[in-house]
């Protein structure tokens, strides 16, 4: 992971461990030390063919330091597309995104962003406030911790019967 920086290891955040801080603290601690479960996994390969059949004329997967761009627009401003399958993670789906158009803004990019939910046939035009790129920030410091500290407990949600590592984390006990 890297250096110590004021009492914590430097830890690179991705668009990623943004969104699995707001679905489970857990897997994002899993996936930030290289615990990836998630390849072969069917829900996994659902999103993975929504994405590949949806936008075909666009360019897909742009990557930058700690982003995966699904695909870009230009126009007079920089347009970011994030694809998602459905909007069950609507938080964590946005501050993604926030995320991507904050990194996006420190390398004087100024963009907007579109989460497209092709299965659903809607599109959701985000315009962060202020605020929200603050919460980033506060996200960020918060991920730090919970990589750096020891394995956080798994925690039962509803959403735990459909993730790849709900047999790491509960091994199949019920």
């Amino acid at each position: 992971m890297g250096q110590e920086q004021g009492g914590l290891e430097r830890v690179r955040i991705t668009g990623v461990m943004i969104s699995y801080y707001f679905i489970c603290k857990t897997k994002l601690w899993l996936f930030a030390h290289n615990i990836t479960l998630e390849r072969e996994h069917k829900n996994v390969n659902i999103g993975r063919v929504v994405h590949e059949v949806s936008y075909k004329r666009e360019k897909k997967e742009i990557e930058l330091p700690g982003m995966k761009l699904d695909f870009i627009r230009k126009g007079d401003v920089l347009e970011i597309h994030e694809v998602k399958k459905s909007k069950k993670m609507m938080a964590a789906d946005r501050y993604q995104v926030i995320y991507y158009l904050s990194e996006l803004r420190k390398r004087g990019v100024e963009a907007k962003a579109v989460i497209n939910y092709p299965m659903i046939r809607e599109t959701l035009h985000m315009n962060p406030t202020e605020d929200d790129f603050e919460r980033v920030e506060e996200i960020k410091g918060e991920i730090r911790e919970i990589v750096n500290g020891p394995f956080p407990a798994p925690e039962r949600k509803r959403i735990c019967a459909k993730c790849a590592y709900y047999e790491f984390c509960f091994g199949g006990i019920e």
